[in-house]
């Protein structure tokens, strides 16, 4: 029989791999200029935000989660007007998620209510993964808006999938 510690980090998981798909499909719409290209000042490009999401990743689930050296320099994500190209971002990002995954998946059920200390922050192992969670789920969505602003298109995430059919067993318990 599965635990719910093993539910929780398959759910988790799938909900990462899930943005990582959402947002490369939107750097196939995407130009090298597109990637870079702010909306005003006070806004971060979609380069900012993969890097902001790399380090956050790798401050939350692989540093803290997996015992190794902080190294993150935040304001640096925030600050980039250039210094990488599309390919080099989802290079960045995908060995990132997939070291992640990797932490996460050697995440034990003991471990899931050790606490931490992360950024100025306390939390367990269970929070640390649903911060990872659904902070990339929240950049990803600001890259899919961009996205769709910039380039007037649409995406099919849920092409085949009936979004309007109800629940039938609404109590499954």
């Amino acid at each position: 029989m599965r635990s719910l510690a093993q539910e929780f980090i398959e759910q988790s998981i799938y909900r990462i791999e899930e943005n990582t798909t959402k947002l490369f499909s939107c750097f196939e719409e995407l130009s090298e200029e597109d990637i870079w290209r702010r909306p005003n000042e006070s806004s971060n490009s979609i380069g900012n935000i993969i890097l902001h999401l790399c380090g956050n990743i790798r401050q939350y689930a692989i540093s803290f989660l997996g015992n190794k050296t902080d190294t993150r320099e935040r304001a640096k994500e925030f600050a980039a007007r250039g210094g990488y190209t599309k390919e080099e971002l989802k290079t960045k990002l995908i060995e990132t998620v997939n070291e992640a995954i990797e932490t996460i998946k050697k995440t034990d059920e003991n471990s899931l209510l050790r606490v931490r200390s992360v950024q100025d922050y306390t939390m367990t192992a269970t929070g640390i993964i649903i911060h990872v969670t659904e902070h990339y789920s929240y950049h990803t969505g600001q890259v899919i808006f961009w996205t769709k602003l910039l380039k007037n298109k649409g995406f099919d995430f849920y092409d085949g999938v009936d979004l309007n059919q109800k629940n039938k067993n609404a109590d499954l318990r």
